[in-house]
């Protein structure tokens, strides 16, 4: 499955979001005190931006005029209709059996795996391209910082 680096860890704060673009889709990457996930733009009912909607927790009464407020900032409400998922499960939270959107492996990694990950062979050529007699001077390189990473399936 295809890894996308959608941003450093800094630039989704806690209770944050970020929406992206990967390979056609739009995408919510979340930071829920420093977990973060990842859900499709997309609600299930009509199709709205859900990503974009209001950020909220769950109200649960056990008894008359005694209210428990839980888990802030982790229920997703769709902006057009108000339908509502759990940003962990993306199950929606009226049908959870039947109705979710769709969720993505998420992982926080640093710039150094990454960098190790995408450096192959140094010395082969570019694709479509022969090794020529001359050799640049290289430089090592690190990054520092760490990234949020979402996996995302090839589209077929």
């Amino acid at each position: 499955m295809p890894k996308y680096v959608v941003g450093t860890v800094d630039e989704i704060p806690s209770g944050g979001r970020k929406i992206v673009e990967i390979d056609g889709q739009s995408i919510g990457v979340f930071n829920l005190a420093g977990e973060f996930f990842a859900l499709r733009n997309r609600c299930p009912h009509q199709g709205g931006p859900l990503c974009t909607g209001r950020l909220s927790g769950s109200l649960q009464a056990g008894l008359p005029g005694e209210y428990n407020y839980s888990r802030p900032g982790e229920i997703l409400r769709c902006p057009w209709h108000g339908w509502e998922y759990d940003i962990r499960t993306g199950q929606s939270w009226f049908d959870p059996a039947r109705v979710r959107t769709r969720r993505y492996p998420v992982s926080v990694e640093p710039g150094t795996a990454l960098l190790e990950r995408d450096e192959g062979d140094p010395d082969a050529p570019a694709p479509g391209l022969q090794k020529g007699p001359y050799v640049a001077e290289t430089f090592e390189v690190s990054v520092e910082r760490q990234y949020v990473v979402v996996d995302v399936p090839e589209r077929r």
